[in-house]
């Protein structure tokens, strides 16, 4: 049964979604966790996938981690669907098992570009993609904020935002946080904020719940952008000027939906904590989604309670994005201790997602 919405398992027996599933860095954890996650038989019954990598790459991890005594099963590549990019003999000779370089950064360029380029032709409804390195991105002169800045350029996409989803395994309680702001500097968060950036934020947000999830009025908490959102002006004066009357707006315009906030960011979390581990009717008193205003405000909690669990997926394109919540690891890559779980859980939202717009395609005639 899908971990994110219960409702939509009846879709996935009734289409099969096609997955692209990019191999990232292949010098990261990325290859593992994909041969790990794809193990169980069970899991690829109701969708297609295909791998998108170096197919003489991914034997290598896999015969390496068999050696290194890796105690979790492996699907072995033989068996699997993939797409063999093409890459040049001398940059394949550079990638070293553990080491982020230009060789590995340019490797998963063009599997990104690939999974992209053909999801675009409509070869496939949903892209899974492995970690990448965004420095060795760099090394190989390719200047992207992230795989999410990708994505949006190839496919004219201007409105777009990174969601993050986790279903906790002590509560069956789901979590979900969007960023207003992703891959800028700390100080650049104040200059960037805005009320046209807010509601475009919300807006998809909203339209993600309702279209995605199923929730078609509910609850959304909004972060305060200062400690203790301001106090009135004494510790800053955004939430004054601009992030409290525009929440009045939004609220007179949205009368299914409860805003809460802005919360103080230091007691937001406070709540989906309780929710994720357990407590006294803790689930009832929690939002279906927030909204936090920069990267580490919604991810450092993100990732304290679902680190090897959570989802990113990209709302806002034409198709389905979902990634694991975590990066290469190249310091335990090819040891066979690599976590597999949140590459599982990608996989398994991407289908669900894939399979609930397929359904709807299918009924509207879109």
């Amino acid at each position: 049964m899908s971990q994110f919405n219960q409702k939509n398992d009846i879709s996935l027996s009734i289409h099969r979604p096609r997955l692209a599933l990019t191999m990232g860095d292949p010098a990261g954890i990325g290859p593992e966790v994909i041969l790990k996650a794809l193990a169980n038989p069970e899991l690829s019954k109701n969708f297609n996938v295909t791998v998108v990598g170096s197919r003489d790459l991914l034997l290598e991890i896999y015969t390496k981690v068999l050696v290194n005594g890796n105690l979790v099963p492996l699907a072995n590549p033989e068996s699997l669907s993939i797409i063999d990019v093409p890459l040049k003999e001398q940059l394949k000779s550079q990638i070293v098992m553990g080491v982020g370089n230009a060789a590995s950064g340019a490797a998963s360029f063009a599997y990104m570009e690939w999974a992209i380029a053909h999801t675009n032709l409509g070869e496939f409804d949903a892209i899974v993609t492995a970690p990448i390195a965004k420095s060795a991105w760099k090394a190989a002169g390719y200047d992207y904020p992230g795989q999410t800045e990708l994505l949006a350029e190839k496919t004219g996409t201007h409105k777009f935002g990174m969601l993050f989803a986790a279903r906790s395994p002590h509560t069956n309680w789901t979590l979900r946080c969007l960023l207003a702001t992703t891959h800028i500097s700390l100080c650049q968060v104040p200059q960037v904020l805005s009320t046209e950036l807010i509601a475009q934020k919300l807006d998809l947000l909203v339209d993600c719940l309702e279209k995605d999830f199923g929730i078609e009025s509910g609850k959304i908490a909004i972060a305060g952008l200062n400690p203790h959102s301001g106090e009135q002006g004494q510790l800053g004066t955004e939430e004054k000027e601009w992030l409290i009357p525009w929440l009045e707006q939004e609220r007179q315009k949205r009368p299914n939906w409860q805003l809460d906030g802005p919360i103080p960011p230091d007691t937001m979390w406070v709540k989906p904590g309780r929710a994720w581990y357990g407590g006294d009717d803790a689930t009832k008193a929690t939002a279906d989604a927030y909204l936090a205003l920069y990267h580490d405000q919604g991810l450092i909690p993100v990732k304290l309670m679902a680190f090897d669990r959570a989802v990113n997926t990209t709302i806002g394109l034409p198709f389905i994005r979902t990634s694991p919540d975590h990066g290469t690891a190249f310091d335990i890559a090819g040891k066979g201790i690599a976590d597999a779980t949140s590459m599982k859980a990608a996989i398994e939202l991407a289908a669900e997602l894939a399979s609930v717009r397929l359904q709807r395609r299918m009924q509207t005639g879109a």
